[in-house]
């Protein structure tokens, strides 16, 4: 390894990738954000009426965050598996209508909030209903809703019995960390080896099952969305978290003692605009070098996991494949750290080789050093501009729009912002004064002068968060990074999304045509 002065991108006479040539606009909202009568969205009738409205404003993608199945923290960028889908997004009603659940089975979910998620209610009435469902469904051979299931066992075995077995450990263990679990079970490699109960062997299965029930479920929402013409722009996390499958089952692609299975460092970012001391995310660092002795075998499994979700890939902090802030484990925060070299222009090589139409987006945010900027246009990945970032500074921000590549995707924010209107609100004067001047604006809908710059940039795509269209303020805020509670919890309701159809799809569709977001020929599908 070596310190970031080193690292160099690779030249390449043309970029790897190039897909983003059109112009086009996205909403970005993660499922859980649905309204419904379960406590969380679901994959249910809201769907329906989301991608109705999509189409009908003239968006073509929907981004969601990652729909990895959530652990401690609530957050899908901590999941236990980078393969697997949330359980929690699983529609009951229509396991109801396949007969694996009663009327009454429901009950004790219909006196969740419906105006925001309560995770630790969900964890202990959800969880027993899905339970439920997979013994029913197994115990009586009903029929097969989503397809034939040892199909789908076969299909994904790289990491179903890993991911399933680990979850049925970790319940018999209460939870606890798998590095805690007895030597015997400390890795999948020793567990598959070792006498186990009945109780975990059925638990497992009833894990196994319910990944069907997830993939069988989202599969539908992905040929509605076809059927509509919207497409998924899904989004990988450059890390897994340290209590994973991922982790738990290949301990020798990461940098942890191979005994213990605890980390020798792991992830995070120095202090940036987030935070003074840095991000201090405990995920284990991969171990490059043999990850590239099998070609990046797994990191390609992974992708094409990814890819079976969603059609374009977004690839969370993108500047850990040139270099990456490596904490030693034992750091209380993210202060103390070196630069380390990534896998670099290779592992995209290696990519384009194995899948030549991947269509991937690089989260290139953050204190970014040339040789990142050098490793982003080698691959031709498109960036992000933020336009919560671009304000207050100099003419040279890379972020106001008059700076935009047409390679990049424009933002208001992210899910790790404020809404427009709430960062608006808290912005220092001369920071609220530098916007009203460069925009031309009164500042008195601050939500939609950010929608309609993020239309006009010279960017390919431009993204918006629903909370954006609807005005709201922080009340609508999705994440504060390093708050480690009371995050994801958004939701709307129904009649607020009817609104937004009824008032602003037909101008968000003349706002599409109007600055070539919208292909005329395509225009007759925006009405159906």
């Amino acid at each position: 390894m070596s310190d970031i002065t080193s690292t160099k991108a690779k030249p390449a006479t043309a970029p790897l990738f190039d897909w983003l040539t059109e112009r086009a606009t996205g909403v970005l909202l993660h499922p859980t954000s649905f309204p419904g009568a379960y406590g969380i969205g679901t994959l249910d009738g809201a769907v329906d009426a989301w991608l109705a409205f999509l189409q009908s404003a003239g968006f073509r993608y929907w981004q969601v965050c990652p729909l990895g199945p959530t652990g401690y923290g609530d957050s899908p960028y901590q999941c236990f598996s980078s393969f697997a889908g949330n359980p929690y997004l699983i529609d009951l009603e229509a396991l109801k209508v396949h007969g694996f659940l009663s009327d009454a089975d429901l009950a004790p979910l219909r006196v969740l909030p419906h105006d925001h998620v309560d995770f630790g209610w969900l964890y202990v009435t959800k969880w027993p209903a899905l339970f439920k469902a997979c013994e029913n469904a197994l115990k009586s051979g009903a029929a097969r809703p989503y397809g034939d299931y040892d199909a789908f066992k076969r299909k994904h075995a790289d990491w179903l019995a890993s991911y399933a077995l680990f979850m049925a450990l970790k319940d018999q263990h209460q939870g606890q960390p798998w590095w805690l679990w007895p030597a015997e079970l400390r890795f999948f490699s020793l567990a598959q080896k070792s006498a186990l109960p009945d109780s975990v062997l059925k638990s497992a299965e009833a894990y196994s099952f319910i990944q069907y029930l997830f993939f069988g479920q989202w599969s539908e929402v992905r040929a509605k969305a076809k059927k509509r013409g919207i497409e998924i722009i899904g989004d990988a996390p450059i890390f897994v978290a340290l209590d994973s499958a991922d982790a738990w089952a290949n301990p020798q692609l990461f940098q942890l003692d191979q005994t213990t299975g605890r980390p020798l460092v792991v992830a995070g970012v120095p202090p940036d605009y987030f935070s003074a001391d840095g991000q201090l995310w405990g995920n284990p660092l991969y171990n490059w070098p043999v990850h590239a002795a099998d070609g990046y075998a797994w990191w390609l499994s992974r992708l094409r996991a990814n890819f079976e979700l969603c059609d374009v890939l977004r690839i969370d902090h993108f500047r850990a494949f040139d270099t990456y802030w490596s904490i030693p484990a034992d750091a209380q925060n993210a202060r103390t750290g070196i630069w380390k070299q990534g896998p670099g222009l290779v592992f995209f090589e290696a990519v384009k080789a194995a899948m030549p139409d991947a269509r991937l987006i690089a989260e290139d945010l953050g204190d970014l050093k040339p040789s990142v900027l050098e490793l982003r246009d080698a691959t031709g990945l498109p960036g992000m501009a933020i336009l919560q970032f671009a304000y207050g500074g100099k003419a040279d921000n890379l972020y106001l729009p008059h700076n935009h590549r047409s390679n990049s995707v424009v933002y208001p924010g992210t899910h790790d912002n404020d809404t427009a209107l709430g960062w608006y609100r808290v912005a220092p004067e001369i920071v609220r004064d530098h916007v009203r001047r460069y925009l031309r604006i009164s500042g008195n809908e601050i939500g939609w002068d950010f929608i309609r710059a993020a239309y006009q940039s010279v960017a390919n795509l431009a993204i918006i968060p629903l909370q954006d269209l609807f005005c709201h303020a922080s009340e609508g805020r999705f994440n504060i990074p390093g708050q480690p509670a009371g995050n994801w919890q958004w939701r709307y309701r129904p009649e607020q999304l009817a609104k937004i159809y009824l008032d602003s799809s037909t101008y968000l569709h003349d706002l599409g045509l109007l600055y070539g977001r919208i292909a005329p020929e395509k225009d007759d599908n925006a009405k159906t």
